[in-house]
């Protein structure tokens, strides 16, 4: 029986939500991150002691220790889109998780749920998608029942998809559309997303199968959008009218190398890559419905938290 999760990388948009749902289950979390100030936040969500912030460097083999030996299942939630600050891809994403696989099964944990990204390749021009494979290939050598979750763009309160875009068009006169805005994309919900992890761990509707065990999930809503009908889309929830710019993907590139030369840049050439593909479940692949999780759409729930991008802000009807 799983009693205690350790979730490493828990403190952001998705761990937010994978913490809370553990904690109404009544399961005692240990969450690793790399600043326990900006963790606190947590604790009010489960009851006193049912959640423990270990903080220290999450790549650290010793610190990974200490929060995996005493838990039952772990759920790796560490990733970035960009490189800085000491954080590289394949320390981070391509080498980490084999090391939390390694450890998990020495210590007999008895499931891990792993979040990787839809479009992960080792033939990916992205570092960042392949980054994301190696990762994936690395967990199952070391935890072969590892259950790995590749989602689209996640939505939701507090993402930095709709509301970055939703705050831009509150002052810029125009939105850009890379690549003129064809690309596609199949945002999944948040809630979804922690309740495909859920399941992943078998908490959501009894014991998970072992056939499910060891498998690759892609992660996405109903629909396909769109680069260009997403920001349509967000202009209509937030009542505002803007220009949309198609900007050529060699443009962006140029722009992105410029940028690449700031602390902490809006865009980067691995991230133009990424662009120029689609980011949709792929044919065959299993989903969400596998899962036993119904999508929902964004345009149902997007209305609920742009609101306040509105002229006159959130009282304004």
């Amino acid at each position: 029986m799983i009693n205690t999760v350790a979730v490493i990388g828990g403190s952001g948009f998705v761990g937010r939500a994978t913490v809370e749902r553990l904690a109404r289950l009544g399961k005692r979390v240990i969450v690793l991150c790399r600043n326990s100030e900006r963790a606190k936040f947590l604790k009010p969500m489960g009851d006193v002691g049912q959640i423990t912030i270990l903080a220290g460097d999450v790549s650290d083999r010793s610190i990974l220790e200490k929060g995996i030996e005493s838990a039952d299942a772990v759920v790796n939630l560490i990733g970035i889109l960009a490189e800085g600050g000491g954080q590289r891809f394949d320390r981070l994403q391509g080498e980490l998780p084999e090391l939390i696989g390694g450890l998990a099964d020495a210590h007999k944990v008895r499931a891990i749920v792993h979040l990787s990204a839809i479009g992960a390749s080792d033939a990916s021009p992205s570092v960042y998608a392949r980054s994301k494979a190696a990762g994936e290939a690395g967990l199952l050598r070391a935890f072969a029942n590892a259950v790995i979750l590749r989602p689209s763009v996640i939505f939701g309160p507090r993402d930095n998809f709709f509301n970055r875009f939703a705050s831009l068009a509150m002052t810029a006169p125009a939105l850009p559309l890379p690549g003129g805005g064809k690309m596609r994309m199949q945002p999944v919900f948040i809630e979804d997303v922690a309740s495909a992890i859920m399941s992943g761990l078998g908490f959501s509707n009894g014991k998970l199968p072992k056939a499910v065990k060891g498998k690759i999930y892609e992660l996405g809503g109903p629909d396909i959008y769109s680069f260009r009908q997403l920001m349509e889309m967000t202009l209509t929830h937030i009542q505002r009218r803007r220009l949309l710019v198609p900007v050529p993907f060699f443009a962006l590139s140029c722009g992105a190398s410029v940028a690449g030369l700031l602390p902490n840049p809006p865009i980067t050439v691995d991230q133009v890559r990424l662009l120029k593909s689609d980011n949709v479940v792929s044919e065959g692949a299993r989903t969400l419905t596998d899962l036993n999780v119904t999508p929902t759409s964004a345009d149902f729930i997007l209305p609920t938290y742009l609101d306040r991008y509105r002229p006159g802000g959130l009282f304004r009807s």
